[in-house]
């Protein structure tokens, strides 16, 4: 089997090194991913500069773009052979609800999704214990699970782990995305040369956390495993805009 690994927090990120420590033990792994750290990149491609792809002493290579890019490369460009799953991660905080419209991490994983490749995020879901293995190890058994029962439709997962031992976790969830409030407000600050500049603000509280979402797995130490869609069509409206454009 064959894996390849990226990430949106840079090739240096501890989540990177567990996740394919774990990964290798059971498949022939290829580490791609960006040279720094791209959170919040989302699914953007570099179009207005060429790429590098270098090889770090880890062995691990990367690319001076967003995790989209990386993917990209690596399967269009680098692979001789095609990947048998991608995964993307282990990122450092959640990507529940709305995040995963802007998670670098996400993204990488629905490049390889769009590229026709069995993909999937994961997330540690904190951002204090750092409990890397205990992710790493949920990566592994989703792997473990997918090559030794492949699922016969195209997968996109969305995976958050809790900050936890793994002696802790309560179980695995099948989830919809929740919803988050809206962000706070940008953070306003004067520079060095007396510039005015501005910090996009934190996430906001999650707003739609009942059972049955990510967000309501993870408070109550369960894996939540997503699977996530790319066609963004509102199909219930489809009728109503034929209606109004012809009225």
């Amino acid at each position: 089997m064959r894996i390849l690994i990226s990430n949106d927090d840079g090739y240096f990120a501890p989540g990177l090194a567990a996740l394919a420590q774990a990964l290798a033990t059971v498949a022939e792994v290829t580490v791609v991913a960006p040279e720094r750290d791209r959170s919040g990149a989302s699914n953007s491609l570099t179009l207005d500069r060429p790429l590098f792809l270098r090889k770090a002493p880890s062995g691990f290579s990367y690319v001076n773009g967003t995790p989209t890019d990386c993917v990209h490369l690596a399967v269009t460009g680098m692979l001789e052979h095609l990947p048998d799953m991608v995964v993307s991660g282990i990122n450092h905080g959640a990507n529940m609800g709305d995040d995963t419209i802007y998670s670098g991490t996400v993204a990488a994983a629905t490049e390889g999704f769009l590229l026709g490749i069995p993909s999937i995020a994961i997330s540690l879901a904190g951002v204090g214990a750092g409990h890397y293995t205990t992710a790493a190890k949920v990566a592994l058994d989703l792997v473990q699970r997918f090559r030794n029962q492949p699922l016969t439709m195209p997968m996109l997962l969305n995976v958050n782990v809790p900050d936890l031992p793994i002696a802790e976790l309560q179980g695995t969830e099948i989830t919809r995305l929740g919803k988050r409030h809206k962000a706070e407000p940008v953070m306003k600050s004067v520079n060095p040369r007396g510039e005015t500049v501005y910090w996009v603000g934190a996430a906001g509280a999650a707003q739609d956390a009942g059972a049955g979402t990510d967000f309501h797995a993870v408070a109550n130490r369960r894996v939540s495993v997503t699977p996530l869609q790319i066609d963004l069509t509102h199909f219930e409206t489809l009728d109503t805009m034929r209606q109004w454009m012809q009225a």
